[in-house]
């Protein structure tokens, strides 16, 4: 009996195995354009595809995916394989991931590649780690379930285990950062702890060889202003949790929307962008606001009746392809509709159909704040120093791994409306815990939900309360830490951007 969580590290592993070959890449300019022809109207009308809402079972049963490798695919293996996440409770894990900016402490500059191979060699050679391969250059290395990865932009991504608890999740990232920072020290790096990159440009942040990443950088600035933004300047934690049924996941997916704008304005840990204050205090959220609305959001439709596996899968149905992987190769399909793939209508490869592997590729192609595959992600987090990626996970499994916590966290939101959700999800990035919400401010809702994960965690009996201390802290005084970072901006910094890289934030 594997359970999703061992599952989520398997298909990641074989997804960057992927990565890993020789990727040239295809284009499909003519195809592309026909399909934009075609949607064009709707498109000015909505802002995205019209949903083609498949018939579909009121109840989904938690199953394996059985669909053999060679066998077309239904719309009820698209459907199943989501729902073969689910697992009993006493199997539940914890994985946790988190970025970090990589930058020379000569002048500050981004880490570029030549700096980030002779890292993961370091890795490799001192610790133990496998080499992750995309043709002749290293771009990650793995073990024991864990994975160190590249995002476009050099920022540096440790893909935890899945774990059983917070202080084996903490002890992990500590372990981590040890061995980073042993290497790191001799080369005269340094790692930063923020949501957004404080000083440089895309032009001036090095671009990571991934085959994937070209496909994506020449799409973003066709559906969104703030595309290469999130890809090269922007950095986040967030935590994969477990569900045990449809239900389950249904009342944690609600939850977990409704509440990430509370973690992103908790973790509001982004108030620069070129060298200076922009007005905002998480530039890492509003980026998120006009990057691809096709595939991002709050997914006000969740909260519907009806919501299930089912409705997830239609929706990612919908959402426009960003490539295909064939024999080595990134094949350019942005635009392309895996719905029509299914049906044998794909321009790139017709009368092929797609695979689950093809599935699981697309799943991880959309943004919401919370992301449903075989595992539920929650994603609204600035990346912050080392407290704060134990923070993330703590206020999460607090909330949603203890029977009493969620349906007292459920019952707190049961009757926001998608208005309210709305605007408190744009209000967190300019205002934080200031934001207001029903008479009160979102440090209200946060106290609130402080209250219930911290219930949550004591009752799972083994002390990882402890963990939600640093959030308390600011829960209580209403100052983010983007608030105490302009504090220090316009006061005993003098307005010099550069002592960002001598602060706090700065891992080691």
């Amino acid at each position: 009996q594997v359970g999703s969580f061992v599952c989520w590290a398997s298909f990641r592993d074989r997804h960057i195995a992927m990565e890993c070959m020789r990727a040239d890449i295809f284009t499909a300019h003519s195809a592309r354009a026909h399909f934009r022809a075609n949607t064009a109207g709707l498109r000015a009308a909505f802002g995205r595809p019209a949903a083609r809402l498949t018939p579909r079972r009121a109840k989904v049963a938690c199953s394996a995916t059985t669909v053999g490798s060679n066998e077309k695919l239904k719309y009820e293996d698209l459907v199943n394989y989501i729902g073969s996440g689910c697992k009993p409770k006493e199997e539940w894990r914890i994985g946790t991931e988190h970025e970090k900016f990589g930058f020379k402490t000569k002048d500050f500059s981004r880490m570029g590649y030549p700096e980030v191979q002779q890292l993961l060699n370091g890795l490799r050679t001192r610790f133990g780690w496998e080499p992750i391969m995309e043709g002749e250059n290293i771009i990650g290395v793995k073990l024991d379930g864990q994975s160190v990865t590249l995002e476009p932009g050099g920022q540096f991504e440790l893909s935890g285990a899945p774990l059983d608890s917070l202080h084996k999740t903490c002890a992990e990232v500590n372990s981590h950062l040890y061995q980073v920072k042993a290497i790191a020290e001799e080369m005269d790096v340094g790692f930063l702890g923020l949501g957004f990159d404080p000083k440089w440009a895309v032009s001036e942040t090095p671009v990571m060889p991934k085959g994937r990443y070209g496909i994506m950088k020449a799409y973003m600035p066709t559906v969104g202003s703030m595309g290469l933004d999130m890809m090269f300047r922007t950095c986040t934690v967030q935590v994969n949790l477990d569900f045990s049924s449809e239900q389950d996941m249904v009342e944690k997916l609600r939850i977990g929307l409704a509440l990430q704008p509370i973690a992103t304005a908790l973790f509001a840990n982004s108030p620069f962008k070129d060298n200076a204050p922009h007005g905002l205090l998480s530039y890492r959220s509003h980026v998120w606001k006009d990057t691809d609305n096709d595939r991002t959001g709050d997914l006000p439709w969740v909260f519907e009746d009806g919501m299930g596996f089912a409705r997830y899968v239609d929706w990612v149905l919908d959402v426009p392809m960003y490539f295909i992987y064939r024999n080595g190769v990134y094949m350019d399909a942005t635009g392309l509709s895996f719905r029509d793939w299914m049906e044998g209508k794909c321009p790139l490869l017709p009368g092929e159909y797609p695979t689950l592997d093809d599935w699981e590729q697309h799943l991880s192609t959309v943004f919401p704040e919370v992301r449903l595959k075989k595992f539920l992600e929650m994603r609204g987090a600035d990346s912050g120093p080392f407290g704060r990626i134990c923070a993330l996970p703590a206020l999460w499994v607090g909330l949603l791994y203890d029977d009493a916590a969620q349906a007292e966290a459920l019952a707190m939101v049961s009757d926001w409306t998608a208005e309210e959700r709305a605007a408190m999800k744009a209000g967190v990035s300019y205002t934080g815990l200031k934001t207001p919400f029903r008479g009160g401010t979102v440090q209200d809702l946060a106290l609130d939900a402080l209250r219930i994960a911290r219930g949550g965690l004591e009752r799972r009996g083994i002390g990882e309360e402890v963990f939600l201390k640093t959030l308390q802290a600011n829960a209580e005084s209403g100052m983010t830490m983007a608030d105490e970072l302009l504090l220090k901006y316009n006061g005993e910094w003098e307005g010099n951007i550069n002592r960002v890289y001598q602060d706090d934030l700065v891992i080691y």
